[in-house]
């Protein structure tokens, strides 16, 4: 099993390219545009908005986690959610992504949070497959919900 460990701001080209992956990997590498100053911006600026681990294994990032702290208000309480998690195809089904999650919950339990949570895509069977081994359970009855681009311009009376 990989060790994770924080990101450095020396890390960013890695969590750069290892997000690219993940994009090309979903099929959305169209929505792709995130350059490494947004990144360090994100992770490392005056507001950080997210906090980012690397996997290695023998010095090579092989995978990447990427989270930031929610907040569940009917509990009063914090919550954490993983916005990506990636492994390079070279790498998978060694434990590399299932420890990412545990550190995470580690880390939730400690912080007093009520949950960790995340997406994942309805085609990609071999995640979901791991996430119920893991005890995930899909919040049925929900249904994510999105506005960007023009639409969001429009929504905020500017479009």
């Amino acid at each position: 099993m990989a060790p994770w460990r924080e990101t450095v701001p020396a890390d960013v080209a890695q969590v750069h390219g290892l997000l690219r992956k993940l994009a090309e990997y979903e099929k959305i590498e169209h929505e792709f545009v995130v350059t490494e100053a947004d990144l360090s911006a994100a992770l490392y600026g005056e507001q950080p908005k997210a906090q980012a681990m690397l996997a290695e294994v023998e010095g090579k990032a092989v995978g990447v986690c990427l989270w930031y702290r929610t907040f569940n208000s009917f509990a009063g309480k914090p919550g954490i959610w993983i916005e990506d998690v990636y492994v390079d195809p070279g790498y998978r089904n060694r434990g590399i992504a299932r420890a990412a999650f545990r550190l995470l919950a580690a880390r939730a339990l400690d912080e007093g949070c009520t949950a960790v949570e995340w997406n994942v895509l309805d085609w990609n069977a071999p995640a979901i497959s791991a996430y119920r081994a893991m005890g995930a359970s899909a919040r049925d009855g929900w249904t994510d919900q999105r506005v960007s681009g023009p639409a969001l311009a429009t929504l905020a009376g500017r479009g």
